[in-house]
């Protein structure tokens, strides 16, 4: 490190000096005093006028103050009066005299005493006190100024102004201490890295054959799946030094700062190997550069910094020890280049956990929280499929600050329960008072949910259903726990999720003879749903089995904007139809279904308006239609 912190110092001397030069030439310029070269015979006639203030006489040279306005002004421009403006001094006009040669000195004498003007014989020097009033006090206060702000800006005199440093952040190995024990849920992905690991740990090992080692490895999942963790992993695992930054730390509004951090990240690293160098958010500087050719150019600063990107993973050896790791949840937006052999020609998927993966995340997060005796971290993970590793350590963080906040000794059940529906439909809407009319609605709708879950062969056993308002437009919610993971769904599975969705609005029809705003999540759920299955399932005869959906052209890949359909007219006819048909078939079926049980549906609602919560084995009774007794309660 002592090269750089010598080319540091000798960049803040060499800023220094050039501001200082620059500070002793503007002021001597501004504060320069004007001179006027004048003919004896105007001097003499001046002193005659008395109007001289003071002469100091040489040998060949006389030079003196005139009063103001003795002399004749003259044309002045900006510079002058920014002069006189900075330098009160100007009034008094300042001039010189050339002496002439054979004339004697004692009657100059004489009529400078008959006119009582002060004369000296030598020129007085001001060059002192100009020095230290005009430059040295300036410049010290210019230089403290500097230091102050250069400090508070970056941390230090010279940080701040080296926008070619890379700001990445350093892990060594005192302070790497995560392993692969403290990752769960993503054991492909683990297994992927242990090759990684060995190969810097014993580099030997794959270089006495000739193998090679990728240069870079691509971590791909969606948000929260742990990459950035898995990453912090395998240099622990290694025993390496750790870099690592966001792909938008690179970027700045000067062109070629990111190109310049980017080399200046590749040497440190290089001192530093065998390391691993972490590019999160890799999609910041790698998106694809051929949708930017059709505007200003595509020469801007991410594209100089994904040029330089590349020209260093080409230019270092991976035998060295440096592996690249990055990570991005958008890889479809990234640029070719970037994924071609010899770069990142590792891609690892980090996917959201199974059934078994969620339970294994759940009991290491789980470690540092005091739990109550029976807690099922099971029946925890079953209720949350889809879930990411960051939303389970969530969960468990809820969980122990609601027993926190409730004074109890441990973590039980029912914290988990709430931390679940806190993470899926927000937090609890006290102050949202449904009125009478409001909340016996709510109630039959969600009934309806929970009467067509039970009646359909293929939907998820109900778990809880509740009329507690939460979130934003959540005024009650049906909570189903699957209790298998599924990976495949046939036709008849999704027309009974659909069936599902349908149920409260169905519900509300048949109580009370029309419909409410309640249900619209539901319905655009169903759409949602109804549609896959014609245009990408295959399933409609009508449509056939091709799919059918946007065309995305080059330029919109990746970027959010819908593209040109590929489709006729007749043909988008036809998938409306068809998708209208699937749900007006289902509504019928799910009608005929809660009217053979419109009483149960009343009765339970009734309870659920009661309770407001029902779950366990009231919850089975009420779905049955038994009746309540105060034992059962």
């Amino acid at each position: 490190m002592k090269p750089r912190l010598n080319q540091r110092l000798q960049f803040s001397l060499a800023y220094l000096l050039v501001a200082a030069t620059v500070l002793l030439v503007l002021q001597a310029w501004l504060q320069a005093p004007r001179t006027v070269e004048i003919p004896m015979s105007r001097f003499l006639d001046l002193v005659r006028s008395d109007k001289i203030e003071k002469v100091a006489l040489t040998e060949r040279q006389i030079q003196g103050i005139a009063k103001p306005d003795a002399l004749p002004a003259g044309p002045t421009g900006a510079s002058d009066r920014l002069r006189q403006w900075l330098n009160q001094s100007a009034e008094l006009r300042v001039f010189t005299v050339t002496r002439i040669p054979g004339v004697e000195e004692a009657p100059l004498v004489a009529e400078l005493e008959r006119h009582k003007i002060e004369f000296t014989g030598r020129i007085e020097s001001t060059f002192v006190r100009d020095l230290v009033f005009g430059w040295i006090i300036p410049l010290g206060v210019m230089i403290a100024i500097w230091m102050v702000l250069m400090r508070r800006v970056g941390g230090g005199p010279t940080q701040a102004l080296s926008f070619g440093r890379s700001k990445h952040k350093i892990f060594d190995r005192k302070e790497l201490k995560t392993t692969f024990g403290d990752v769960a849920g993503v054991d492909e992905a683990k297994a992927e890295l242990v090759e990684i690991v060995d190969f810097l740990k014993n580099p030997r090992k794959y270089q006495r054959l000739g193998g090679r080692i990728p240069k870079g490895v691509l971590l791909v999942g969606t948000p929260g799946t742990g990459k950035t963790l898995l990453a912090r992993a395998v240099a622990g695992e290694a025993d390496v030094p750790f870099f690592t930054l966001s792909g938008s730390e690179f970027v700045e509004m000067f062109v070629g700062v990111g190109a310049a951090r980017v080399r200046d990240l590749f040497e440190q690293a290089k001192d530093k190997a065998p390391c691993i160098i972490f590019i999160d958010e890799l999609d910041a500087i790698g998106k694809s550069r051929a949708g930017s050719t059709g505007f200003i150019g595509g020469h801007d600063e991410r594209e100089q910094t994904l040029n330089q990107l590349l020209a260093e993973m080409d230019g270092f050896d991976s035998s060295k020890g440096v592996i690249i790791m990055a990570a991005t949840n958008r890889p479809e937006v990234l640029d070719q280049a970037l994924l071609r052999p010899g770069r990142f020609d590792r891609q690892v998927v980090v996917d959201k956990p199974d059934l078994r993966g969620r339970e294994a995340i759940l009991r290491l997060h789980a470690r540092a929280v005091v739990l109550a005796p029976g807690i099922d971290l099971g029946v925890i993970a079953a209720r949350t499929p889809g879930f990411a590793g960051a939303d389970l350590a969530n969960i468990v963080n809820e969980a122990a600050l609601l027993a926190a906040r409730k004074e109890k000794n441990a973590v039980e059940m029912s914290d988990f329960e709430e931390a679940i529906d806190r993470v899926v439909a927000g937090l609890e809407k006290k102050s949202r008072v449904l009125s009478e009319k409001e909340r016996d609605i709510v109630a039959h709708h969600e009934m309806g949910h929970a009467l067509v879950a039970t009646s359909v062969p293929h939907a998820d056993p109900v778990h809880k259903v509740t009329i507690i308002p939460r979130g934003v437009a959540a005024l009650g919610m049906t909570y189903q726990l699957p209790t298998e993971e599924r990976f495949l769904m046939t036709r008849s599975e999704l027309e009974d999720r659909i069936a599902v969705l349908l149920g409260g609005r169905v519900a509300e029809e048949l109580v009370y003879g029309e419909v409410s705003t309640g249900a619209h999540n539901d319905l655009e759920r169903a759409t949602e749903l109804a549609r896959l299955m014609v245009t990408k399932y295959g399933m409609s005869e009508r449509v056939g089995l091709a799919t059918y959906g946007e065309r995305s052209s080059l330029f919109l890949k990746g970027s959010g904007i819908g593209g040109e359909r590929e489709y006729s007219e007749a043909t988008a006819r036809t998938i409306d139809e068809e998708v209208r048909a699937l749900l007006e078939r289902t509504h019928d079926r799910v009608r005929g279904m809660l009217t053979t049980k419109k009483a149960v549906l009343v009765s339970a609602a009734q309870e659920l308006k009661r309770t407001e919560t029902l779950e366990g084995e009231r919850l089975r009774r009420a779905l049955a239609g038994e009746s309540m007794t105060e034992g059962a309660r």
